[in-house]
């Protein structure tokens, strides 16, 4: 039901999908679709749960070696892949899920961000508590969005805009971090 919806925004954008034309493509009454899935939404969430699968997967050989930078733009960008072949349709659902008049809608967003940003330090083996966390969900929301805003636009082969923002973003991070935590440390502790 979610790849029949998907290919259905494909041809007239996710907002324009009904799910009793999906369920006509499938061959199925609306109380087949229910069983699944309460709403439209609830497909987009099942359509993002594929994005923290692909996220999550067994790391490569080797992973726990390379800096945390290294680590983070692979994970980051397994989400961002898993999408690729259908960018501006996830992009579409994301922007229907902000919509003001439904906080239904964005409210869980909100939650999906948090929990997304967790598993991201969780796979990227950033284990840092008490205020080094606090500051690494901070930072990390904010360039999750912001490489979200670039890779929606981004129409490059094999995505390549977003792939080096990611990385020149990743790159300013590690540099702050560097200087945030030296000033945090007391002198004679470094």
């Amino acid at each position: 039901m979610v790849d029949e919806a998907v290919a259905l925004a494909e041809e007239m954008d996710w907002e324009n999908v009904r799910l009793r034309v999906v369920a006509q493509r499938m061959g199925v009454s609306l109380a087949d679709v229910v069983r699944e899935y309460r709403d439209q939404d609830a497909v987009a969430n099942a359509w993002f749960q594929r994005g923290w699968t692909a996220m999550l997967a067994a790391p490569p050989e080797g992973f726990a070696a390379p800096p945390a930078e290294e680590r983070l733009y692979l994970i980051m960008m397994r989400w961002f892949d898993a999408f690729a072949g259908h960018r501006e349709v996830t992009a579409q659902m994301i922007a229907t899920k902000i919509y003001a008049p439904h906080p239904h809608h964005w409210v869980p967003l909100i939650f999906n961000l948090s929990r997304t940003i967790q598993w991201l330090r969780d796979a990227a083996r950033l284990d840092a508590g008490g205020l080094r966390r606090q500051v690494e969900e901070v930072g990390l929301t904010a360039l999750f969005l912001a490489t979200l805003a670039t890779w929606a636009k981004d129409d490059s082969e094999n995505q390549e805009r977003t792939r080096r923002f990611l990385r020149h973003r990743l790159a300013d991070a590690d540099r702050a971090m560097v200087v945030l935590w030296a000033r945090a440390e007391p002198p004679g502790e470094a």
